[in-house]
């Protein structure tokens, strides 16, 4: 996760902003810079690389400032390099910027048809064009700003200069996190109370949608429609040796809440939304001989590469199979020419995964890992690393780990398919455009998350729940049912829906609530005629739908859950997000320890 700082001031800012980078180094990065304004001069200084680099640019070359952004990046849109590198700027407008943006190709098109010359390959400038085309329209900052955000789709947080308004710092977010901090006499911005703890400990958390405007001695904030909130100021216990929770009351909702940003700066890593292309980092083998995949993991990872195989089988047209980790080994599997391992795992480190991979390597077959920690041994042995940039995951149950294993694999997929010529441009085209809209899809599954606190309370009573689901959702069936195992020790099965005829139906009564993945599309009948045998035995259905699909067969059911419209394709991304939520709001709702439940570690190292 990328990260941002600012600091509005009477006093020296450069050090202390990149100070306060160092405390969001956990996030991951690829690059870092800082702008101020001083004097009437709006400057910058960025480096690829460390923080090291940028503080000797510093060094050579100081800026003497009282205001002033920092950031540090991910490569999203571009590769790591200065020109790609933040704070972007223009004439009058300087910025950095956390997540996605969307629709920025046509956003670009019409900066360019402007007569405004681009410098970059980001999605971030073309917004500092966006509010700099505001201004010379007429518009006030506060204007510049409020128009300029309601013209993006995706996920994202900002912080802003304007040059002419030499005491003020901007920021906005929606889908990705900030914080304001009030110190005295000076306040702060920050993507979380982390980076913010050398400075203040008086917090508040914007809520989605917000923007902010910041002096030394004064903030404003406003919501999505532009009009004025107040959002409390607490006091932060963040310090160098821990993650917060921030507004969050566990590690496991802030997580799930995270997906949007954290999902779109891993599939940043792997897209080009301008050339609408997949772009794998440094394959050391050729993907076109590939002629089967076995997906190996542990647990939830397992379950994404289970989601995978589908896209695998359909876009590529290899053979897949689906290995425990556990197992792998002692079942002396047969290698063939032409094999690829694709091992997943959260940590890098799972003993039976790293086992399984270092089987594969002796057996001369081709090798990659999915993996959140860049050191990792798993890592380090690979031959192809495909990594996740989920930061730290605290909860014991994957959340955002999970989400960005699968933004990973279905680039993968995509990337196996075009290199098998199964995929054409056309087809990779879409693809990619389609997984440029799951954050902002993602942001929009977390809106029912009241539909489904208010649905807890009675699920928790339950001893025993179902899950069923056709194709990718069956997977995400299984994945629903696991979450639910783990956090509140009720017991959970999950089903492809045309089994449930061929024995577990007979566990359907009036006292098994059974949780229907069922979003419009080719599998929709089929999954709902599956969910109308239940409710013909008394059972008590959930059902996680599309608006379509909730209108013509929500009767009925317990309770039915809407969630956004999206292609089959991106759909698992999606519908991640109420399986998550469901799980987490029935531990509440059961009392359970929800970040560390019994029995469970976040790393497994041993067999």
């Amino acid at each position: 996760m990328c990260g941002i700082i600012g600091i509005v001031s009477g006093e020296p800012v450069a050090d202390r902003l990149v100070d306060g980078l160092r405390r969001l180094e956990y996030r991951g990065y690829d690059s870092a810079g800082i702008a101020t304004i001083h004097d009437g001069v709006m400057d910058r200084r960025r480096a690829p690389g460390k923080l090291a680099n940028l503080a000797r640019e510093l060094v050579l070359d100081p800026l003497p400032a009282s205001i002033g952004i920092a950031h540090t990046r991910w490569a999203t849109h571009g590769a790591p390099t200065r020109d790609n590198a933040h704070p972007h700027a223009t004439e009058n407008v300087c910025l950095v910027h956390n997540g996605i943006i969307e629709n920025f190709k046509p956003l670009r098109a019409e900066v360019l048809a402007a007569g405004r010359t681009l410098s970059s390959d980001t999605d971030t400038e073309v917004v500092a064009h966006l509010l700099e085309l505001e201004l010379a329209g007429g518009a006030t900052p506060d204007a510049a700003v409020a128009a300029t955000l309601k013209r993006l789709h995706g996920a994202f947080s900002f912080a802003i200069l304007f040059r002419n308004h030499p005491g003020v710092i901007y920021g906005a977010r929606r889908g990705s996190p900030l914080v304001v901090g009030r110190g005295d006499g000076e306040m702060f911005l920050g993507s979380d109370a982390l980076g913010l703890a050398p400075f203040t400990n008086r917090i508040a958390y914007l809520e989605e949608g917000d923007w902010v405007r910041l002096t030394a001695d004064s903030v404003a904030m406003f919501d999505a429609d532009d009009q004025p909130v107040d959002r409390a100021f607490i006091t932060s216990s963040a310090s160098a040796a821990v993650i917060e929770k921030g507004n969050h009351r566990h590690y496991m909702e802030k997580e799930i809440h995270e997906q949007p940003i954290v999902v779109a700066q891993t599939l940043g890593a792997y897209l080009d939304p301008l050339a609408e292309t997949i772009a794998l980092p440094g394959l050391p083998f050729d993907l076109a001989n590939v002629k089967r995949v076995q997906i190996v993991a542990c647990g939830t990872a397992l379950l994404a590469g289970h989601v995978a195989s589908y896209w695998l089988e359909q876009l590529a047209r290899v053979p897949v199979s689906i290995e425990n980790a556990s197992e792998y080994r002692y079942r002396d599997p047969v290698y063939e020419d032409g094999g690829l391992c694709l091992f997943i795992s959260q940590s890098g480190e799972t003993a039976d995964t790293l086992a399984a991979l270092r089987h594969a390597l002796a057996g001369g077959q081709m090798v990659a890992a999915v993996v959140n920690v860049a050191t990792s041994t798993m890592a380090r042995e690979t031959q192809l690393l495909l990594p996740t940039h989920a930061g730290p995951e605290v909860g014991v149950a994957s959340t955002k780990a999970f989400t960005c294993q699968l933004a990973v694999l279905a680039a993968f997929a995509i990337a196996l398919g075009k290199a098998k010529g199964r995929v054409d441009a056309a087809e990779e085209a879409r693809l990619v455009h389609l997984l440029t809209e799951v954050p902002a899809a993602m942001n929009n599954a977390l809106k029912c998350e009241d539909a489904i606190a208010a649905l807890a309370p009675t699920l928790a009573k339950a001893r025993d729940i179902l899950y069923i689901g056709r194709g990718p959702d069956y997977p995400m069936a299984l994945e629903g049912a696991l979450k639910l195992k783990e956090i509140s020790y009720i017991h959970a099965e999950g089903y492809a829906a045309g089994e449930l005829k061929h024995g577990p139906i007979a566990l359907i009564d009036e006292h098994v609530p059974v949780i229907v993945i069922a979003p419009s599309g080719p599998r929709f009948e089929k999954t709902v005629s599956n969910m109308q045998e239940v409710m013909a035995r008394g059972g008590q259905v959930v059902l996680l739908s599309d608006a379509e699909g909730v209108a013509t067969h929500g009767q009925g059911t317990m309770t039915a859950v809407t969630l956004p419209a999206v292609d089959p394709f991106i759909s698992p991304l999606v519908t991640a997000i109420p399986v998550q939520l469901l799980a987490y709001h029935v531990a509440l709702a059961k009392g359970t320890d929800v970040d560390q439940p019994r029995n469970l570690a976040k790393s497994v190292t041993v067999e």
